[in-house]
């Protein structure tokens, strides 16, 4: 059995449980089966987004039901995206919960990462729609008009600038040309409501609980995307895909709203992993998707139209086998026209947000 060895502290979780508990262990396993006990770990983010519990829900999945296998998987609080992408690349995690805009650039060694890392993706899970608001009172109706403006663009160190500077650019705007202010998503809604921001750019499952919060307390403007700029984003990009927030999904507003998926959650691995390995895991949580559902409604995107998605990331030689196998790989130049991203997670299904 091939080991790759570190020294670290794994977070663990348990979702019925409530509990977590800080468990030094010594070594990962990267190969399966009869030599002993395997651990694996999955990098989530911090407490109180989606990738969190999403990433507790797979662990829960695979270890309730690995069958002949001898892994033991942990979720770990982390950073987020970045973090994650670092970590797998040292050897300080096995599996991680990633952005698929961040992915993109990390394994092309573009947009300030230092090297290509070799990411490999092993399934697309939820959509990530965000788009910038604005209260009413402020006058903005349109991404231009941001201009001087004091704009919230996510959490400093969050990695949002991945995705929202090619979006920002298909509109002639810069970050030099707005009031660039760092929040959380949910200080973000309290930012607008004192007027100490006059834009913010939220999202992540539909509906964002953020976004709930801010149209409910307050007169709230859906900035749009112009459809030329969609259609450069979705053809230059591919972890760009068009999406739909149906009419009635935020309180007050009645029209549906032409959006963004700026980046899909993905479960990623390395290059390193062995095949049969990332073949059973990829196998296991699909055929056991509804307990990754029955704990977080990101499950539902581990649908046969969605989980083959390429956004950017080259899939797993085990993960392609495995899509290969149960007739849904369609290659990675390919888009699979028939998903409906908003059809993922239903306005009656209230997510946590992104990371």
């Amino acid at each position: 059995m091939i080991l790759n060895c570190s020294l670290r502290a794994r977070f663990w979780f348990s979702l019925f449980a409530g509990v977590a508990l800080l468990l030094p262990t010594g070594c990962s396993g990267n190969g399966g089966g009869a030599g002993g006990r395997q651990f694996l770990s999955i990098g989530t983010a911090p407490v109180g987004g989606a990738f969190f519990p999403v990433g507790g829900a797979i662990a829960a999945t695979l270890n309730d039901n690995k069958g002949d296998n001898t892994w033991k998987v942990t979720g770990e609080a982390t950073k987020g995206s970045q973090e994650n992408i670092r970590r797998l690349d040292k050897g300080q995690l096995d599996l991680a919960l990633s952005n698929s805009a961040i992915t993109y650039f990390a394994v092309r060694g573009e947009e300030g990462w230092d090297k290509q890392y070799p990411m490999r993706t092993v399934m697309t899970l939820a959509p990530n729609i965000a788009f910038f608001i604005s209260p009413d009172a402020t006058g903005i109706k349109t991404i231009p008009d941001m201009k001087g403006k004091r704009v919230i663009l996510g959490p400093a160190g969050a990695g949002f600038e991945y995705f929202l500077k090619p979006m920002l650019a298909q509109e002639g705007v810069s970050y030099d040309d707005l009031q660039v202010l760092h929040a959380t998503q949910s200080d973000a809604v309290g930012q607008l409501a004192d007027d100490a921001a006059q834009a913010a750019f939220l999202g992540g499952a539909v509906p964002t609980a953020s976004i709930t919060q801010a149209c409910t307390t307050q007169d709230i403007n859906f900035i749009p995307f112009g459809p030329a700029a969609i259609e450069k984003l979705v053809l230059e990009y591919p972890f760009f895909k068009e999406a739909v927030v149906p009419a009635g999904t935020y309180p007050k507003h009645d029209e549906a709203y032409q959006g963004l998926n700026v980046g899909s959650m993905h479960l990623i691995t390395t290059a390193a992993m062995p095949d049969e390995l990332i073949y059973d895991i990829t196998k296991t949580i699909y055929e056991n998707r509804e307990e990754v559902t029955a704990k977080h409604p990101a499950g539902k995107s581990i649908n046969p139209n969605n989980i083959a998605t390429y956004t950017g990331t080259p899939f797993h030689p085990g993960a392609i086998a495995y899509y290969k196998e149960i007739g849904i790989w369609k290659g990675e130049s390919s888009e699979l026209t028939e998903v409906d991203d908003t059809n993922i997670a239903k306005p009656a299904d209230v997510a946590p947000e992104n990371e």
